[in-house]
């Protein structure tokens, strides 16, 4: 498990090196990236080793305990209060011992299990927070393609007014259209500068957020996604019948069950409540310890040097009668108990939530992009129709206006079903812990 964790790291580095140095930055670069510059994993790396060694301590109390005591007096007064030489009553000891637990009911096997069940607990959270990054950096990388494409729409749309606004001048000098006409065309062109205007400003704002999260250089340019290869998807997800999605969910919710790593640390949490009420409940039971060697190596000034002690063994037991205090303790390792299982049905239920909503997204959007596609090719042809006739003075202002927000709202909203279909399907990938897109595409593919 460490030489795998070791060879993934140093892939990670490889591709960063590659990516740092690289003008174009691609969404695998992107996520090693992210995942190198995330400082929650590294935060979760170092709650797991410590976790690890939580477990080794608990293992080493296990082990024969080791004590070595020293002592050394002297004395000025003797018992009739008459003053003596100190040097005379020095006396000093040493004591070692070897003491080994003989039985305490169970209590450190219990414990150790815990501490098992703790540290994988941690490792469950950075596997959670290892796919949060991933979707948090495939939302980044995406909305700053969705913005790079509402950018470079925006700036078409701006061309176009442009050019009615051109047409309209040579019209309105010649006294073709009104003033009303005009000042309509100068409005829709400024309205287009400014929409074009914000679209720069969210870009600037998605790269900023995309440079926090990966670390990137200033002129890394971001290369595009080739929508093509999820075409056989988008059209399968947007056809697909009740029966389909309902089996489709099914098959997901086994995945989820299986690797999702909230349900898991959810699991695990109510698997470490009900050790710690067992471990409560051993609170009653006597604790016996035994010392296999004992050796005491003392010196006097009036004895001189003494050995005593040897191998016998000695057995010491205690039985607790704070029988309150005890109670107390066991009704609420119930409560956290119970508290553990309501949280695993929360988490089971925020779940299937969770689930069912990105499903239904990727169905939506699969549709969407299809009828938004559709909506833009007949836009862009009426639009090409009524620019023609504006151009013959046989459309109005109004009729290019209308053709041209026609087009517009058009053009976002494709671009916005493509860019929330691929925030979908990493949505699906987060929550199925499923780090292999080809696996994600076959799964959602998959008849059986």
């Amino acid at each position: 498990m460490i030489f795998m964790k070791k060879i993934l790291f140093l892939c990670v580095l490889i591709t960063v090196g590659f990516a740092a140095s690289a003008e174009t930055l691609n969404l695998e670069q992107a996520r090693a990236l992210a995942l190198a510059n995330s400082r929650s994993l590294a935060q979760y790396n170092l709650a797991i080793q410590n976790s690890v060694r939580d477990e080794k301590s608990h293992l080493y109390t296990m082990l024969p305990s080791l004590s070595a005591d020293y002592n050394a007096s002297m004395s000025y007064l003797d018992r009739d209060w008459g003053f003596v030489d100190p040097v005379d009553t020095f006396n000093s000891g040493v004591n070692f011992a070897i003491t080994q637990k003989i039985f305490e009911g169970g209590k450190s096997f219990i414990q150790k299990a815990i501490n098992s069940i703790a540290t994988e607990s941690v490792r469950k959270e950075a596997l959670a927070e290892y796919f949060n990054v991933i979707d948090t950096v495939d939302n980044a990388y995406y909305a700053a393609l969705e913005a790079a494409a509402t950018l470079e729409a925006g700036e078409s749309s701006l061309q176009t007014a442009l050019t009615s606004l051109a047409i309209a001048e040579i019209r309105h000098a010649n006294g073709i259209i009104n003033q009303g006409d005009y000042l309509k065309i100068q409005a829709e062109k400024e309205s287009q500068e400014n929409s074009r205007n914000q679209a720069r400003r969210n870009l600037a704002l998605s790269m900023t957020k995309l440079k926090a999260i990966t670390g990137y250089g200033e002129k890394t340019e971001l290369e595009q996604v080739d929508f093509s290869v999820y075409e056989e998807l988008i059209q399968m997800l947007a056809d697909i019948s009740d029966e389909e999605a309902d089996a489709l969910y099914d098959r997901f919710w086994k995945i989820l069950a299986a690797a999702n790593p909230s349900l898991a640390r959810a699991a695990l949490n109510s698997q470490r409540a009900e050790k710690n009420l067992s471990i409560a409940r051993r609170d009653f039971s006597p604790v016996l310890s035994a010392t296999v060697f004992s050796a005491d190596i003392g010196y006097s000034t009036a004895n001189g040097l003494s050995n005593s002690g040897g191998g016998g063994i000695s057995i010491r037991g205690s039985i607790p009668l704070d029988f309150w205090i005890m109670n107390n303790k066991i009704e609420k390792s119930k409560n956290a108990r119970d508290s553990a299982a309501l949280d695993y049905i929360g988490a089971e239920t925020a779940l299937e939530t969770d689930l069912q909503s990105a499903l239904l997204n990727a169905f939506a959007y699969a549709g969407s992009v299809l009828s938004s596609r559709r909506s833009l090719d007949y836009a862009e042809k009426h639009f090409e129709y009524i620019m023609e006739r504006y151009r013959l003075s046989q459309s109005s202002v109004s009729d290019l206006g209308e053709a041209s927000s026609l087009l517009i709202n058009s053009r976002n909203n494709h671009i916005k079903a493509q860019y929330g279909f691929l925030q979908s399907l990493s949505k699906l990938r987060s929550l199925g812990a499923i780090d292999d897109e080809e696996k994600l595409v076959l799964l959602l593919k998959s008849k059986e």
